[in-house]
C-alpha cells in the first residue's frame, strides 16, 4: 500500500479556490503531467453537493519492463467525485480500466481557510490486491504490485501538485484582468 500526501498553498480565499478546483478541472486537467485527455461523463448538482464522473487518459513514459507486464488500459481510469459544498471537501475514487478488481485508489481533498489563502490537503491511498490479479503468473504478482503502486503514485502525485499551481496562476490572471 502506498499513501500519498500533497499540500498546496493557493493565495486566494477558500470559496474561490474550491469552486475553481471543482468547476475548472476540465480546463486544467488535460494540461497536467501524465494526462493526455479528460472527459466529463456526468455531473449532478444540488445546493450541498456536486457529483462528477470523469474519464482520464494518462500517459507519459512507461519503462520498458513495465510495458511488458502492464496493459495500456491501466492508464485509463474513471474518477468518481463527491464535492461537499458545506465542508469544502471532495471525496474521490479511481477505477482503473485494467485490473479493476485488483486496484484500489481513493482519496480526499480538504480546502482549509488560511485567511487570505487556502491550504489544499490531498490525501490518497493506492492498494493492489494480489489475489485479484487474474491472468498474471503467481511468480510475477508481487513484482507487478510493486510496479503498479509505484507507477500510479508517481503519476498521481505530480498531478496533485500541478493542479494547485495551475489554480494559483489562473486566479492571478483573472485578478489581473479585473484590476
Amino acid at each position: 500500500m502506498i499513501k500519498i500526501s500533497v499540500d498546496s498553498q493557493v493565495a486566494f480565499a477558500r470559496s474561490l479556490v474550491y469552486v475553481t478546483y471543482r468547476d475548472k478541472l476540465m480546463e486544467f486537467g488535460p494540461s497536467l503531467p501524465n494526462v493526455r485527455s479528460l472527459q466529463l461523463k456526468s455531473r449532478q448538482e444540488t445546493d450541498q453537493q456536486v457529483q462528477q464522473v470523469l474519464e482520464w487518459h494518462g500517459g507519459g513514459d512507461i519503462p520498458a519492463p513495465a510495458r511488458a507486464l502492464l496493459s495500456a488500459e491501466l492508464f485509463i481510469w474513471t474518477e468518481y467525485e463527491v464535492w461537499d459544498n458545506n465542508t469544502f471537501t471532495v471525496d474521490w475514487r479511481i477505477e482503473t480500466h485494467a485490473y479493476t478488481d485488483a486496484v484500489f485508489c481513493a482519496g480526499k481533498n480538504r480546502f482549509l481557510d488560511q485567511g487570505n489563502s487556502t491550504l489544499v490537503e490531498s490525501r490518497a491511498e493506492v492498494r493492489i490486491d494480489l489475489s485479484a490479479l487474474h491472468g498474471v503468473p503467481p511468480f510475477l504478482r508481487s513484482q507487478l504490485v510493486t510496479l503498479v503502486e509505484d507507477l500510479l503514485s508517481k503519476k498521481l502525485e505530480p498531478n496533485l501538485v500541478q493542479m494547485g499551481q495551475r489554480v494559483q496562476k489562473y486566479l492571478e490572471q483573472i485578478q489581473n484582468i479585473q484590476s
